[in-house]
């Protein structure tokens, strides 16, 4: 693996950051992000927009290799499902993973009952597909962990920006979920989230951004951006005690090995 995997990022224009400028520069962010040493992203989709722009940016010539889901973000659980079945089905070959999707109880932007039942219909989606399932969850790991067992938990499935507890975090590992950490890790409160991310094992762990939100510290404050994804790779090492390149090395091939960047017998140049 060459180098950092930013395994969850928003760089699409419905959510790419403006710079100081107010102008919006994709070659600018991907170019930083392969001087920071990152040479693949995964770009999430959350709704019917977003989700179509995260399989066109793929195509964008960059020296960061770039793949897509496609899903519908609690927030968005009154949304119509189906253009999001749509683009799945289609076959885009940059298409990795169905995501992400959820239960978000923290806001409850949209009615829980709606949460559940846009959820469930997703991880149905996954399993058709046989296409990765990214989970958002925050504040409903129960209920989270009761779909899961109902509708089955797809063979390749991540909590991604995962912020709970270490006994939520084992509870995830043992359905079978990875678990990917974001910037959220470096806050001053998220002591509990750091005593989940050393106990995660090494071949179920990933790192991301979450970009444009939840910049790591010491960039809390500014846009978020998948050049990051160092910093956050960097901090989860010191805080399990690994060496990065070690980390970086296992996360970037639990990315690959999740979405399936590189189906067997193929190469791995993209």
């Amino acid at each position: 693996m060459a180098g950092w995997t930013d395994a969850h990022c928003h760089v699409q224009d419905y959510y790419l950051a403006a710079d100081d400028e107010g102008n919006k520069d994709l070659g600018a962010t991907l170019t930083r992000a392969f001087a920071a040493g990152v040479t693949r992203a995964v770009v999430v989709g959350t709704d019917a927009t977003s989700s179509k722009e995260a399989l066109e940016v793929t195509s964008f010539a960059s020296p960061v290799a770039m793949w897509a889901t496609v899903g519908l973000h609690p927030h968005e659980a009154n949304a119509d499902l189906a253009p999001i079945a749509r683009l799945a089905r289609a076959g885009h070959p940059r298409l990795v993973g169905i995501g992400e999707c959820g239960l978000d109880y923290f806001y409850d932007h949209s009615p829980r009952e709606r949460q559940r039942e846009s959820f469930a219909a997703q991880i149905g989606l996954a399993h058709e597909l046989g296409l990765a399932l990214v989970i958002h969850a925050r504040d409903a790991f129960e209920d989270l962990f009761s779909i899961l067992r109902s509708e089955g938990v797809p063979p390749r499935t991540v909590i991604h920006c995962f912020t709970g507890t270490p006994a939520d975090a084992e509870g995830c590992l043992d359905l079978g979920c990875d678990i990917s950490i974001s910037g959220v890790v470096t806050f001053k409160n998220a002591e509990d989230l750091r005593e989940a991310a050393r106990l995660v094992p090494l071949d179920r762990l990933h790192v991301e951004t979450d970009s444009p939100f939840l910049a790591p510290v010491p960039h809390r404050g500014r846009p978020n951006q998948p050049a990051f994804v160092a910093v956050v790779g960097e901090f989860v090492a010191a805080l399990r005690g690994e060496d990065p390149a070690v980390l970086r090395e296992a996360t970037s091939a639990n990315s690959a090995r999740l979405f399936g960047f590189f189906p067997s017998g193929t190469s791995e140049t993209p």
